[in-house]
């Protein structure tokens, strides 16, 4: 039975990154997101390049909206009977359109699940921003919006990291499978972000603490202590420090190893996208064929049943006053549990963006 003194909330809003869904979207789909930046135009030609391999189209969209269909049907098997919406932070459909569409359908009070499990500005201060700035564009009668918790240590997120660690295996031959070297990946930041992320008095790093934790947590789970930790994606110019190692160069590294065969895992990333299938199914495993080292790489959790039955368990804290369940051990005070906000402090940008 519900809590009486529980808030009732009325819809569930999935906020994403975003992504072009054609060739004619991709370069002001980039524009978007680095508006602001001083990136230069060679270099966004060339990260265009990536989603033209790709046909013009970044997976993402069709991820989330396979997501949201999952979550659907976990919500009405448990007896949660809710629209299911769903906004961007850098494409369509844009965050500020979604929330004007719920707006007009008379949502008073909703939940905002983002497609990160993760701390930090960009993976978690950034969607805050992106409610605020949805709501002030729709103006009064906006519904309340209530982003969900921190889910990197979440029992069902590691389940589901977990077992597709273990079907990437079983893709590889008998004799390379146990030599294999499990290497969890996530999106690379710059080192003062990394820095910043977290409430100052807590010494910041929350980042990279947290994607650390998942990973060990994922290691356990399949019974290893043998596994590394590198980052992907970087974009910054050379003289910006990022966190390292960078996949392609770990795998240079395993190669002077000897070592046989890579499982890669990207544990940074709750759904494939253009980054994702780019980084690891385009470059590393080329790198590694390169090297004659066998390859393999797990899917993204999001994709599993489990995924959607955890948002359903995150809603779930704040509609009926479920415990919020965790595994690890790195804190999560200031992590808007329970929709307690995070400090005003939390997350900081180390450099704040130009709008």
């Amino acid at each position: 039975m519900a809590d009486p003194d529980q808030v009732e909330y009325d819809a569930l809003l999935l906020l994403s990154f975003g992504g072009p869904e054609g060739p004619a979207d991709v370069l002001p789909f980039l524009e978007g997101v680095t508006r602001g930046r001083g990136v230069p135009r060679e270099r966004l030609l060339e990260v265009a390049a990536h989603y033209e391999h790709f046909g013009g189209v970044s997976p993402l969209n069709a991820r989330n909206r396979e997501l949201i269909a999952r979550i659907r049907d976990a919500l009405a098997a448990a007896g949660l009977e809710l629209p299911v919406y769903f906004g961007n932070r850098n494409w369509h459909p844009f965050a500020e359109d979604t929330v004007a569409e719920m707006t007009r359908d008379g949502v008073r009070r909703a939940l905002v699940f983002a497609t990160s499990a993760y701390g930090g500005y960009s993976a978690c201060r950034q969607y805050h921003e992106d409610i605020a700035r949805a709501r002030a564009s729709v103006g009064e009668g906006a519904p309340e919006l209530v982003k969900l918790r921190h889910f990197f240590d979440h029992p069902e997120f590691v389940g589901s990291a977990a077992d597709a660690v273990r079907s990437a295996a079983a893709t590889l031959t008998e004799e390379r499978r146990e030599q294999a070297r499990l290497v969890f990946t996530a999106h690379s930041i710059p080192t003062a972000a990394d820095a910043a992320a977290g409430v100052p008095a807590g010494g910041g790093h929350r980042y990279s603490r947290q994607i650390a934790e998942a990973a060990r947590l994922v290691a356990e789970e399949v019974a290893t202590d043998d596994y590394d930790l590198v980052w992907q994606s970087r974009s910054g110019p050379p003289s910006v420090p990022w966190l390292e190692p960078d996949v392609l160069d770990h795998l240079d590294t395993l190669h002077a190893k000897s070592v046989p065969a890579v499982l890669l895992c990207p544990i940074g990333f709750v759904s494939d996208h253009v980054e994702v299938v780019w980084d690891l199914d385009n470059e590393a495993s080329e790198r590694a064929a390169g090297y004659g080292m066998e390859f393999a790489r797990a899917a993204t959790a999001g994709a599993d049943p489990r995924f959607a039955r955890m948002v359903v368990e995150l809603f779930r804290e704040h509609t009926e006053g479920a415990a919020a369940r965790a595994l690890g051990t790195v804190g999560s005070a200031g992590c808007g549990v329970n929709g307690q906000p995070c400090a005003v402090d939390c997350c900081l940008p180390a450099r704040p963006p130009t709008r």
